[in-house]
């Protein structure tokens, strides 16, 4: 009994001491690191380099781009925020994806459309396959042409030799 008193005690007080030990660490704020801003500029381009992501371009403008970025984070940005921002300041060229609203919608909507073409057109083909196509009967050579005409054939071609 008492062994289980002091257990039960002793596992209270290292409770409490975790928390104490996790409450003076919150003490400060959190810096974002290379992977929060990487994930920010993940979505961007780089205002130099076509078509490359700005997380991944080495030029001194991308570089500014991502300490922006941090120091937008550190000040509580949320990333919609932050990409909302760099989009009003330079347009929607940065985006890395469109929007998808207005004219940028066939974008997303061309795909869908050009496969859904090609699984009829497919079908099309495939069920022209599966239908028999009707035997036209060719006709006799001996019953359109008149046995006249054939003596005069074979005439002409006894004369050939």
């Amino acid at each position: 009994m008492m062994r289980k008193l002091i257990l039960s005690i002793l596992t209270i007080l290292a409770s409490l001491m975790a928390v104490v030990v996790v409450q003076a660490q919150d003490g400060g704020p959190i810096l974002p690191n290379d992977d929060d801003v990487n994930a920010v500029a993940k979505q961007l381009y780089c205002p130099v380099c076509p078509n490359t992501p700005l997380d991944v371009c080495e030029t001194q403008a991308c570089q500014d781009w991502r300490a922006q970025i941090r120091e937008q984070l550190t000040a509580g940005w949320t990333d919609q925020e932050i990409i909302d921002y760099f989009v009003v300041q330079y347009g929607e060229r940065v985006l890395a994806e469109p929007n998808r609203r207005g004219f940028t919608s066939f974008v997303w909507l061309l795909p869908i459309v050009a496969v859904a073409l090609g699984m009829i057109v497919l079908w099309q083909i495939l069920k022209s396959w599966r239908t028999p196509q009707p035997q036209v009967p060719t006709p006799s050579v001996e019953k359109s042409i008149s046995s006249e005409v054939l003596a005069k054939i074979e005439e002409e071609l006894h004369q050939l030799d």
